[in-house]
């Protein structure tokens, strides 16, 4: 079965500079401090040795990620800025409070930063709608309209 992980090209380039980063930058330094670490003898009782091997973990694991999310990643094609889709920035009002949003695949979601995932609710809610539409999510505080003022 051939898996496909919809992202935008923005989102795709930050995942290569990321990877390309871990990869010429993170990992040497962190196997230089692994190398530095076991020079100073013991390493039962180095937290150094433990901290850097805990950091290459964490790295490796990442790179792992990131590799796996790049070779699944397919690029969605702009379409009408009619309707609501991966890349569409939507602007919605929500309880008399105007919020703009960028809807992006699940690899990309960054809420914090108004990137919000097709896997979210919210997400899910507004695909494949249109300016002026309302549509109501169901959340862990009880249900909450959005109507959509914008598709860009």
């Amino acid at each position: 079965m051939k898996r496909e992980i919809l992202i935008t090209q923005e989102g795709l380039d930050k995942l290569k500079t990321e990877l390309k980063d871990l990869v010429d930058n993170r990992r040497p330094d962190v196997i230089a401090r692994i190398k530095s670490a076991k020079e100073l003898g013991d390493l039962s009782e180095n937290a150094e040795y433990s901290s850097a091997k805990d950091e290459q973990s964490f790295i490796e694991g990442r790179i792992q990620e990131l590799e796996d999310v790049i070779k699944h990643a397919k690029v969605v094609a702009e379409t009408d800025a009619k309707t609501i889709h991966i890349g569409s920035k939507v602007t919605v009002e929500v309880e008399g409070d105007t919020d703009t949003f960028e809807i992006v695949g699940p690899a990309e979601s960054d809420p914090a930063r108004g990137k919000i995932s097709t896997d979210s609710p919210v997400g899910q809610a507004l695909l494949d709608r249109k300016a002026k539409d309302s549509v109501r999510v169901k959340t862990p505080d009880g249900e909450i309209s959005y109507k959509i003022v914008s598709v860009v």
